[in-house]
């Protein structure tokens, strides 16, 4: 019912020239849901990857919601939603996202949903993981631990403190 009368608005609106009540609820019927069609066509659109490139030497720690490409040297912790480490990157760090993709060298912890070790992958550091997947030629050296919850884990030391404080 108000899919045709958002159809046929050009026909109500000229009726509304006469009786004017009832030609306000439909036009307020109709610009409610355009604006919600927007706000949900908005975060859809998901921006490309953010790429380190091979020539590019990082010291400090890195964090955001979106993606990450390394292909170069990153010294210090990085949070990503996806994190892809090139086969010409070395990270030596933390390494904390949704989904980690490794094709090159990390020295440190590896924490994430999802963790890939590539053939060309090389991880000198414990891995913390929901599911993980290691294809073989990859060189790892750690231990492996699964958790339900491997993003969180990190803030679980921090809590026993404020109660002591």
């Amino acid at each position: 019912m108000f899919s045709k009368s958002k159809i046929n608005e050009p026909g109500p609106k000229d009726d509304a020239a006469k009786p004017a009540a009832p030609a306000a609820p439909a036009q307020s019927a109709a610009p409610a849901p355009k604006p919600n069609e927007f706000k949900a066509s908005a975060p859809k659109a998901k921006p490309p990857a953010s790429v380190l490139s091979t020539d590019l030497h990082i010291t400090g720690n890195m964090k955001t919601t979106g993606d990450i490409q390394v292909e170069g040297t990153v010294e210090g912790d990085i949070r990503a939603h996806l994190l892809t480490i090139g086969e010409t990157a070395t990270i030596k760090g933390e390494v904390i996202a949704d989904d980690v993709v490794i094709n090159g060298r990390i020295v440190g912890r590896v924490r994430g949903l999802k963790v890939r070790l590539t053939s060309t992958a090389r991880v000198e550091g414990d891995i913390i993981h929901k599911t993980i997947a290691i294809e073989s030629g990859a060189h790892f050296e750690g231990s492996v631990q699964r958790q339900d919850d491997p993003l969180n884990s990190g803030s679980k030391p921090v809590a026993p403190k404020p109660p002591q404080g």
